[in-house]
Formats: C-alpha cells, sequence, structure tokens
C-alpha cells in the first residue's frame, strides 16, 4: 500500500481543516448528519456482536467498520473536526479563522446528533416491535449501558468527573489518530488498516465517544434504562465534547502540526 510520510500526511491535515471552515452549511450538516447514524448503526452492531457471542473484544474488532465506511465516503465526526479545523487557523489560511472553526463544530455538533439520534429511535423501535414489548438481551444490554456511563460515574464526584474526562481524552487521542492514519495511504485497503486498529483499541478500552454515545444513550433513555436526560448531559456528553477536543487537538494535530509541519530548527553541529 502507498504510504505518505508524515510531511505529507500533516500538509493532508492541514488542508483537510482548511477545507472543513470553508464547507457549506447545507453540506456540513449532510455529512454530520450521516456520519452520526453511520456510527451509531456501528455501535448498535458492536453490542449486538458482544451479546450475542459474549466476548466484548469481538465486538470491539468489528465496530471500525462504521468509521471505516464515513471516512471513506467523506463525511465528518465531530471528534475528527476538533483535531483538523483549527489547525487552517494555526497555518494562517486565507478564510480561516477561531469564529470559523466554532461556526463548523457547532454544526457538526448538530448533525452528528441529529444522525445518531435518529437510528436511536430506529433501533429502540427493531428491539421492542415499535415500543409494544419489553426489549430482548440486546435491548437490556443497551437499556443500561447508560447507567454505569452516568450515575457510575457521578456516585464517584469530582473523582468520577475527573475520570469521565480523561477516558474521553484518551479516547479521541485514539479516534483522531485513525482519522490521521487514513490520510498516510492512497489506497482504500491502506486507509482501512490505518482506521481500524487505533479506533479499536478506543472501543475495547471504554473509552468516552461523544457521538457513540450520542447513541447509546438516547437509546438506552427509550429503552428502560435508570437515568435521566440530565444525567446524560451533566454526567457524560458534556464532559466528554470538553474531553474529546483536548484529546484530538492537543495530543493528535497540534503535536503532529509543530513537529512534522512547523519544525524547529535544526540543530547546529560545531
Amino acid at each position: 500500500m502507498a504510504y505518505l510520510n508524515p510531511a505529507e500526511f500533516v500538509t493532508k491535515m492541514v488542508d483537510s481543516g482548511e477545507s472543513k471552515l470553508l464547507m457549506s452549511t447545507r453540506d456540513t450538516l449532510i455529512r454530520s448528519y450521516m456520519a452520526g447514524a453511520i456510527l451509531a448503526l456501528a455501535a448498535a452492531f458492536a453490542v449486538t456482536v458482544t451479546v450475542n457471542t459474549g466476548n466484548p473484544l469481538i465486538g470491539a474488532m468489528l465496530f471500525p467498520v462504521g468509521f471505516i465506511m464515513l471516512y471513506l465516503m467523506g463525511f465528518d465526526l465531530l471528534t475528527g473536526v476538533f483535531t483538523l479545523a483549527p489547525l487552517a487557523v494555526m497555518d494562517k489560511r486565507p478564510g480561516a479563522t477561531w469564529g470559523g472553526v466554532m461556526r463548523n463544530w457547532g454544526l457538526v455538533f448538530c448533525g452528528n446528533f441529529a444522525g445518531a439520534l435518529t437510528v436511536a429511535v430506529f433501533m429502540a423501535i427493531i428491539l421492542t416491535f415499535g415500543f409494544s414489548e419489553a426489549p430482548g438481551a440486546v435491548g437490556e444490554k443497551l437499556g443500561h449501558i447508560g447507567e454505569g456511563r452516568t450515575l457510575g460515574y457521578s456516585a464517584h464526584g469530582a473523582a468520577g468527573m475527573l475520570t469521565l474526562f480523561v477516558r474521553a481524552v484518551m479516547c479521541n487521542w485514539m479516534v483522531s489518530t485513525g482519522v490521521v492514519a487514513a490520510m498516510m495511504s492512497t489506497t482504500v485497503s491502506g486507509k482501512a488498516i490505518g482506521m481500524w486498529m487505533p479506533v479499536m483499541v478506543f472501543f475495547y478500552m471504554g473509552f468516552e465517544h461523544s457521538i457513540v454515545n450520542m447513541f447509546l444513550f438516547p437509546t438506552g433513555l427509550m429503552l428502560g434504562g435508570n437515568f435521566t436526560l440530565m444525567d446524560y448531559l451533566i454526567w457524560n456528553e458534556l464532559p466528554t465534547v470538553l474531553g474529546n477536543l483536548v484529546g484530538g487537538l492537543t495530543f493528535v494535530g497540534a503535536t503532529l502540526y509543530s513537529t512534522h509541519y512547523k519544525t524547529a530548527p535544526k540543530r547546529k553541529v560545531s
């Protein structure tokens, strides 16, 4: 598979960030809606596999199919634009501003949430025959995932919030590494392999992904999970968004940009 060196793929990262900032509102919303929907379906698939096989590793190994599909189709996740969009401003690209970054992040958040919520409603209907009967094993699992990842954190107070935040940072460290890994190759197989590895790590390790949670938690609420909408927002979604931002921008975007795009002067050997 064709491999691009770091200087080449980091240039592609900056170019991608610029493209996302200049994209129309319509296209941004469509692409982010589809990304949220496809990733949500992949999460439903992974949970189903985990329940049916009793092996979480198999679910984690198969979850990246959704991430790979949405990336190859040019759709946008909030976790990805957290990492890429600011690079265009750092590089002083024409028309790239922090206001444009905030606009892009806001639109992608709304699109991702709408797409994930659509699949959440569809899955709740499927798992309950249109809310006419109790959910089966997969529905039970989806219904209770949100409890441990909201009430479980809140039970530990500040320590729980810190743990949630760090898990979100680690998540987008891995997910954005997958976004960048796709830019290292010019072939479909190379992109798929590059994305698969870090995304599998994040899912199996139980790190917190804001868009996956946009599916899991609304589904849980519809299927009888013992937590509230405010529990979800305060003890998961909002801190997860912030942690995803810090993880992707700090550990992936800024580090690669600073060392492979804006490299420091070489040492002088006397």
